[in-house]
C-alpha cells in the first residue's frame, strides 16, 4: 500500500501574504518597547537577551542585514577572539565552547559564539530589526523617548536621490550599543545635548577593558552606553580582538536598566 501524501501546492501568493503578515503584525508589537537597543554586536545581544529575559519588552535595531557587529570575524580575518576571565561564563551560558589557553584567558570561534548569541536573544524574546538605520533621536522633556529610524538603503543613497522620511520608535529607555560611532550620544551632542563624542584612544587592553565595565551605564536621561560606545563616549582606549569587557558591559547595563524600570513602576511586557 502506498503511505505516500501527495504534498499540498504552494501559490507564491500565499508565501507573500503569509511573510507580508507576520511581518506587519511583528512590526506593530516593536513601535512601542521597553528597551529599545541600538547594535546588535555582543554587548547589545547579551543586554537584549538579559532584558528579555527579565520579562521586559526588547528590541533591537540593526543597521546591517545581518546581526553580531564586529564580533564575527574576531582578530585579523583569523576568526578567534580572546576573552578574559569572568567573561567566558557569559558564553558558556549559552553553549559556546570556551577554551581555555593562559591564565584567566579564553579563546572563542566567533561566527559560533555570534551565532549562540542571537539564538539566545531571540529565545529569550528580543525583536530584531535589521537594515534599520537611526538617524535621529524622540526627545522630550529633556530625556530621551525612543529614536527616529529609516531604511538602511534609502539613507545610503541620500536624501537628494531618494528623500523618504523616517519614522518613530518609542522607548522607556534606549541603549547605545553601535561601538566605535556611539551613534545615539553622536546625535544628542548634534542637537547640543551633550559633549560630542571623541572616540576610542590608543590600543591599552587591560585599562580599555577596565573603563568600559567600569564607565558602563545611563550617560543621559534614559539613554545606557554599553560595550565600546562606552569607549567611544568617554575617549577611553580600544582593546582589539578582546571582547570579555563586551559581554560584562551588556549585562551590567541590562541590569541598571532593569533596576531603572522597577524603580519607575515599570512591570514587563510594557505595562505599568
Amino acid at each position: 500500500m502506498n503511505q505516500t501524501r501527495a504534498i499540498a501546492p504552494t501559490r507564491e501568493r500565499d508565501i507573500t501574504r503569509a511573510i507580508a503578515r507576520e511581518y506587519f503584525r511583528q512590526f506593530d508589537e516593536m513601535i512601542e518597547s521597553d528597551a529599545l537597543i541600538i547594535g546588535s554586536g555582543p554587548s547589545g545581544l547579551v543586554c537584549a537577551r538579559d532584558l528579555a529575559l527579565a520579562g521586559f519588552k526588547v528590541v533591537i535595531v540593526e543597521q546591517m542585514n545581518h546581526l553580531g557587529g564586529g564580533f564575527w570575524n574576531g582578530g585579523y580575518l583569523m576568526t578567534k577572539a580572546t576573552i578574559a576571565s569572568p567573561a567566558q561564563t557569559v558564553l558558556e551560558e549559552v553553549g559556546v565552547p570556551c577554551v581555555e589557553v593562559g591564565p584567566d584567558m579564553y579563546i572563542v570561534d566567533p561566527p559560533h559564539a555570534t551565532a549562540k548569541l542571537i539564538g539566545a536573544a531571540y529565545d529569550a524574546g528580543a525583536k530584531v530589526l535589521n537594515f534599520t538605520k537611526v538617524v535621529d533621536l524622540v526627545y522630550r522633556a529633556n530625556r530621551l523617548e525612543g529614536v527616529v529610524v529609516n531604511w538602511m538603503p534609502l539613507e545610503m543613497l541620500g536624501h537628494d536621490v531618494a528623500h523618504v522620511d523616517p519614522i518613530a520608535l518609542e522607548s522607556r529607555v534606549v541603549v547605545d550599543a553601535t561601538g566605535h560611532d556611539a551613534v545615539a550620544v553622536a546625535l544628542l551632542a548634534k542637537r547640543g545635548l551633550h559633549a560630542a563624542v571623541p572616540g576610542n584612544g590608543a590600543m591599552w587592553v587591560d585599562q580599555s577593558e577596565e573603563l568600559v565595565i567600569e564607565k558602563t551605564g545611563e550617560i543621559y536621561p534614559n539613554l545606557f552606553v554599553v560595550g565600546l560606545s562606552v569607549a567611544a563616549a568617554y575617549g577611553t582606549p580600544r582593546m582589539g580582538p578582546a571582547f570579555g569587557s563586551m559581554l560584562l558591559s551588556g549585562r551590567k547595563g541590562a541590569g541598571q536598566i532593569v533596576a531603572k524600570l522597577t524603580a519607575q513602576g515599570a512591570t514587563v511586557n510594557g505595562r505599568t
